[in-house]
């Protein structure tokens, strides 16, 4: 679990995506929302789905696909958040 940690922390854009998919999102949604670019958010999302920390709520769409973290990715915020505390 904490190497999951540590790829998330090791980039502010992971960290950001894995928690602002706390609420399923499209990635354009969330760039918005986080003032990122979408390119960036996209591939930000795709790594974290490929660790299983993301994952596609609409994989039949081909486009405006919504994302959400998953129960592993939701254990890896948790963690990261008590850091933050400590």
């Amino acid at each position: 679990m904490y190497s999951l940690v540590s790829f998330v922390t090791r980039g502010s854009v992971r960290r950001k995506t894995l928690k602002g998919l706390l609420q399923p999102n499209t990635p354009t949604e969330l760039a918005k929302i986080l003032g990122i670019e979408r390119s960036a958010v996209s591939r930000t999302i795709h790594a974290l789905e490929g660790v299983g920390l993301v994952e596609c709520l609409t994989p039949s769409e081909s486009m405006n696909r919504y994302y959400r973290t998953t129960e592993k990715g939701k254990k890896v915020v948790e963690i990261i958040d008590g850091y933050a505390w400590e």
